[in-house]
């Protein structure tokens, strides 16, 4: 870059004759990747890594990442921390859909990726991915990953946003996951609902009624 002789110290003026060739939707790209607004949400334990990666210590502010909304309304940013139980599924895809877009997720911990310590043969409850129901765009591995980790994460999509390239990633339409790849001697076993339901009550005899002559 040519340095302007007038004043050497302005490094943000062309010199006369330098024509810029941008595109305004790189403009917007980088205001989007450098104001991040997540939204305030957490599932489970990484939720606490989350929480130290916004305080004093990690400042996500430094990284224009620091506005957590309690809405979704006026978050662009879900950063999934925690275990994925499948009856918070409805819950986090109405959250997810809640949101403008451009919208962008992150997958904080194993259990988000791709189901942590509760993917095992006849598992029932737990959602095995994020991905099985909304796209990610940067998957953050660990158990649980430590703030530099999400920092490290959040640097990432800010490169994606900045390249245009956040077309979030889906598993496959067919979930092959514990739940439905189970052991034959799971096949017929019973949830622990059913286990633990009392048993019916008997019903009372019926008591016939005389017939009329």
């Amino acid at each position: 870059m040519e340095i302007n002789p007038a004043n050497p110290l302005d490094t943000q003026t062309p010199p006369p004759g330098l024509v810029n060739l941008f595109r305004v939707e790189d403009v917007l790209n980088l205001a989007r990747a450098n104001s991040l607004w997540p939204l305030t949400f957490g599932l489970a334990c990484c939720a606490i890594e989350l929480m130290a990666g916004g305080a004093s210590r990690f400042d996500l502010d430094r990284f224009g990442a620091g506005v957590f909304r309690p809405s979704p309304r006026q978050a662009d940013l879900m950063i999934v921390a925690g275990t994925i139980s499948r009856k918070m599924v409805p819950c986090i895809k109405t959250l997810y859909d809640q949101m403008p877009s451009p919208k962008y997720v992150i997958a904080l911990g194993g259990c988000a990726t791709g189901g942590g310590p509760f993917k095992y043969p006849g598992q029932y409850g737990i959602l095995e991915g994020m991905d099985k129901i909304i796209p990610v765009n940067v998957y953050i591995p660990g158990c649980p990953p430590r703030p530099e980790a999400l920092i490290a994460g959040i640097l990432e999509l800010q490169k994606q946003i900045l390249s245009g390239k956040t077309q979030g990633k889906m598993s496959p339409a067919v979930m092959h996951d514990s739940q439905d790849n189970r052991p034959a001697e799971y096949k017929n076993a019973i949830s622990r609902v059913e286990f633990r339901r009392p048993p019916a009550l008997p019903t009372p005899p019926v008591s016939p009624t005389p017939s009329q002559g």
